[in-house]
């Protein structure tokens, strides 16, 4: 009997394959599962209770086809999206390369302060210190790691951050209710509100440009062991399928603990993160409190290893061939230094205001969707690849869809920016 025969007469070895394919996808999901969900998903919940549910399904949906441009292309060719945007033409490199530049100090600097706050419950220290320190620290483990320890640690978190909400939730679904007889929610669809519904669109369920992340990872994976097409494409469905689920899972939680209840999130990052642990908390019990803290900080501090690994690794790349540079290990480090250094600077200049440094990262994000999404599109559907891996007739349709969704969208914020 040959080994494949072998394995397919085995369930548990395919099991066990299958589950050590999955990487790329759960480091995409990690990177989603940060601002976009604890932050965004979970006040949506508490402002507006389950109003915005089918709305962040529809955006998961509706960003589907650009996401899965990473994974489909890499394991189609074998070759990162960054190359296939150069087989387009230099100019769509260089464009992806300039605003994945900015993408990528203002994220980083957004995850780095919300891992900061967090840090806060357990450390009296100044939340700008506080951001250097997780900095540093991400730096350490991406420099001295690489992608098999970000790989291994990202599982572990990931499950016990899925486990603990699942389980607030559940025991949320079981409190009694805060709202009052004739308690009438606000509406998130008036003109005030646009601000917020593009921001938390921005990041839901993460940057499209974390496709290009998707596409490098599973190129580092397939260093470590042979990935098939099915199994790539099962891990980033997986991935996202999890990233989609969990964002509505974030919003219960608000809707079932702080809707009705009157208090609404602080703009400021140790109130925030104080709140957004009385919400686990007060259903699953205040002796539970500091175990809550260590998850959610762990959860987005796996956030900011991912974000600096991922914006480092295509900003790397993109100059190694626009410049027709060979890889290198010590420019990939300086790129992450000098990503880290821009990002603090920036929450330096935010001093501390949490809300208003994330919504500015995730308006940024909405905006420069547009180009990303029609990058990926249009690398799908190109002679780059075999007629049996570009996009279908469905895809395409839903990437037409998800387009007009996204330019209706920024035109619709760039107006209200205008008049308001």
């Amino acid at each position: 009997m040959n080994q494949q025969s072998a394995t397919l007469a085995n369930p548990k070895m395919n099991l066990s394959r299958l589950f050590s394919s999955i990487g790329p996808g759960l480091l995409m999901a990690a990177a989603a599962i940060g601002a976009s969900h604890l932050v965004a998903s979970t006040r949506a919940g508490a402002e507006f209770g389950w109003q915005l549910a089918w709305v962040i399904l529809a955006v998961n949906l509706l960003k589907y086809p650009f996401f899965a441009a990473g994974a489909r292309y890499t394991a189609a060719t074998g070759e990162n999206l960054l190359q296939g945007y150069l087989k387009q033409g230099r100019k769509y490199l260089m464009v992806f390369t300039l605003l994945n530049s900015i993408a990528a100090v203002a994220s980083t600097a957004g995850v780095a302060m919300l891992t900061a706050a967090m840090l806060t419950q357990f450390v009296p220290l100044a939340i700008d210190v506080l951001a250097l320190l997780v900095l540093l620290s991400s730096l350490i483990i991406l420099i001295f790691g690489h992608y098999a320890l970000l790989d291994k640690m990202t599982k572990v978190i990931m499950l016990a951050l899925t486990l603990t909400t699942l389980i607030a939730v559940a025991l949320a679904f079981n409190a009694p209710s805060l709202l009052e007889p004739n308690f009438v929610s606000q509406s998130p669809w008036q003109w005030a509100y646009v601000g917020f519904l593009v921001a938390m669109m921005g990041w839901m369920p993460a940057p499209i440009e974390v496709s290009a992340w998707n596409s490098l990872w599973l190129i580092e994976k397939q260093k470590l062991q042979p990935v098939s097409k099915q199994q790539a494409l099962f891990d980033f469905n997986f991935g996202y399928l999890m990233t989609a689920l969990l964002a509505v899972v974030f919003l219960a939680l608000g809707a079932l603990v702080m809707h009705g209840s009157g208090e609404q999130f602080s703009a400021s990052g140790v109130k925030f993160a104080n709140q957004l642990i009385n919400l686990y908390s007060q259903v699953m019990g205040s002796e539970t409190r500091y175990l809550i803290g260590a998850v959610a900080f762990l959860c987005i501090f796996s956030t900011t290893v991912t974000v600096i690994d991922g914006y480092s690794r295509t900003l790397n790349m993109g100059w190694q061939l626009l410049t027709k540079q060979g890889d290198s290990e010590r420019r990939l480090n300086l790129v992450m230094l000098a990503l880290c250094v821009f990002g603090l600077c920036i929450i330096l200049f935010f001093k501390g205001a949490l809300l208003p440094l994330l919504e500015f990262v995730m308006i940024l994000a909405f905006m420069t969707t547009v180009v990303f999404a029609w990058l990926n599109y249009k690398l799908m559907i190109s002679t780059a690849l075999l007629p049996a891996d570009r996009y279908g007739s469905a895809m395409r349709v839903l990437s037409w869809l998800g387009l007009i969704y996204l330019v209706s969208f920024a035109a619709l914020f760039i107006y209200w920016m205008i008049t308001k």
